[in-house]
């Protein structure tokens, strides 16, 4: 597809060169196979691999062999060696356990657990209500800021932000005489480029968590991380997502926009009407519900001897219940006002309704089973094979050797992991493959999982915002030619590399200077391993 104007002219030169890359990008992006393939090519792979280095002496040690003495002192270890999976036992051991790999892999109960409370809030109603409560009572000169925030916060309902935030930071910017192209690109630049900065929890975290605490396993495998390791820091990371796309819409979009005249018919955009005094009610009384439930859980949690403290009395340590409820509470904190919102408003009759809320949510992970199932059965191979552990030790002894710091080491994480993402759409895609390999390799030089995961988090969200294949590009496309009629994918692509750019760089700098200052990543979350 090519891109049919800009919104400001260039030369023929630069708009060849730009759409000589995006074709570049779009055929090389065209030609993968489809995620949950990959996974199955990378699985054959693995296998072939194993067989091939199975006969060959490393002298790279085993760090989970290793026995100390009380003084420290190492007096027993093992070298590592890659374990056949194309040998009999090894493929009657897989087969045996596909089932029970499947079912036991770690992302899929938590997500799918989230997004039946989630699915109710956002059936019902209860989602839409507040993000248009917040839009419709934000003063002019805080509108960029405000459109920023509900799109961050709109991360939390899945894939809400897209059909609704999106096309509404157009028709607000409208109603309030400004450009509606500068609202569409503000509202995707939060919604897609900020995917990872959040001040609510969402389906992410358990998300990417599943998949971190897999691939540690594989060095560790008493090794734990929490859902909410990376909330601390992007909670922070909203007030920087927030402050430069704000600069970038008011001082370089809108002015590069002002002669470009809307010229298209917005009939189709969904309106920002005012909330019914119903729906004020309903809004009114599912937030009061969540104030309760917080309040409760508060008081439940501040004794001494409450039962959701650890045996030594903390909330946050590890196997604490707390910790242990976290994705039961994101469930009852979406549920909950969800239902309540429903009956007030009378989206919601009776139980069948909620049920059915219910299943809406689950019918759209029809395909996420699918990945998940390859994803789960090529993990198992991986981890089996010792070829990750050994890719990990060899990585982290290369990497010693070029005793690079730890700050440059981690900020080529983020850069690859950026690049990565303009190939792979899926963020949850790529972390099962780079996971296994990025998580080892860098625990073995004393980074923690939970910081490798916050650097991947960054590359994968700044780079959502410039690939033509990121699945809902084409979407954004058509918000944008609802106002302005020769919208390419060369048109938006310029407008959103500006927020791409500096999304990068300031959020880079920004986990540095956090990790200097020693800030809490998130719950149960260090900066070194062990």
């Amino acid at each position: 597809m090519s891109s049919q104007a800009t919104p400001e002219p260039a030369t023929s030169t630069n708009t060849g060169l730009l759409q000589r890359l995006l074709n570049a990008i779009e055929w090389a992006g065209n030609r993968l196979p489809d995620p949950a393939m990959l996974f199955v090519v990378a699985l054959g792979v693995t296998m072939l691999v194993s067989a091939f280095l199975a006969p060959i002496q490393f002298d790279a040690i085993d760090p989970r062999t290793v026995e100390r003495d009380a003084d420290g002192q190492v007096v027993a270890s093992q070298s590592i060696r890659v374990i056949n999976q194309l040998s009999g036992p090894a493929l009657a051991a897989f087969l045996a356990r596909m089932v029970k790999t499947f079912v036991e892999f770690p992302p899929l109960g938590v997500v799918l657990v989230a997004l039946l409370g989630v699915g109710v809030a956002d059936q019902t109603g209860f989602i839409r209500a507040g993000i248009r409560a917040l839009l419709n009572l934000t003063p002019r000169k805080l509108l960029t800021p405000m459109l920023l925030l509900v799109a961050i916060v709109s991360h939390s309902a899945g894939d809400t932000g897209y059909v609704l935030v999106i096309p509404l930071g157009g028709v607000i910017f409208a109603a309030a005489g400004r450009h509606p192209l500068a609202g569409i690109v503000a509202a995707f630049a939060g919604v897609s480029g900020g995917f990872s900065a959040n001040f609510l929890p969402s389906s992410l975290d358990p998300l990417l968590q599943g998949f971190t605490q897999s691939a540690a396993q594989i060095i560790d495998p008493a090794r734990t991380v929490n859902p909410l390791c990376n909330w601390f820091f992007t909670s922070a990371s909203c007030l920087i997502i927030i402050a430069v796309g704000t600069w970038i819409t008011d001082r370089v979009i809108e002015p590069r926009l002002r002669n470009v005249p809307v010229d298209g018919d917005d009939t189709a955009a969904p309106q920002s009407d005012a909330l019914s005094s119903r729906e004020r009610l309903g809004l009114g009384l599912g937030l009061g519900a969540v104030v309760l439930g917080l309040i409760l859980l508060g008081l439940a949690a501040a004794p001494a001897s409450s039962p959701l403290r650890s045996a030594s009395g903390s909330l946050t340590a590890h196997g604490a219940p707390m910790m242990e409820a976290i994705i039961a509470l994101i469930f009852l904190i979406f549920l909950v006002p969800g239902i309540v919102y429903g009956y007030a408003v009378g989206s919601i009759k009776n139980h069948r309704d909620i049920i059915k809320a219910m299943s809406h949510s689950m019918s759209t992970m029809g395909y996420y089973l699918v990945m998940a199932f390859a994803a789960a059965q090529f993990t198992y191979v991986f981890r089996e094979s010792n070829l990750g552990a050994l890719v990990a030790i060899e990585g982290a002894v290369f990497l010693q050797q070029l005793n690079w710091p730890a700050q440059v080491t981690i900020v080529g994480i983020i850069l690859l992991s950026a690049a990565v993402n303009l190939l792979v759409g899926s963020a949850s895609a790529k972390w099962a493959f780079l996971g296994p390999i990025f998580v080892p390799m860098l625990m073995q030089l004393g980074i923690s999982p939970e910081l490798t995961q916050a650097a991947y988090r960054i590359g994968d969200s700044s780079t959502n915002i410039i690939t033509p294949l990121l699945p809902y590009f084409p979407l954004i496309v058509v918000y944008a030619q609802r106002y302005v009629k020769s919208t390419g994918i060369g048109t938006l692509v310029s407008l959103m590399l500006p927020y791409s750019i500096c999304f990068l760089v300031t959020w880079t700098l920004l986990l540095i200077v956090y990790w200097g200052l020693g800030l809490p990543l998130g719950l149960q979350a260090g900066y070194t391993y062990p």
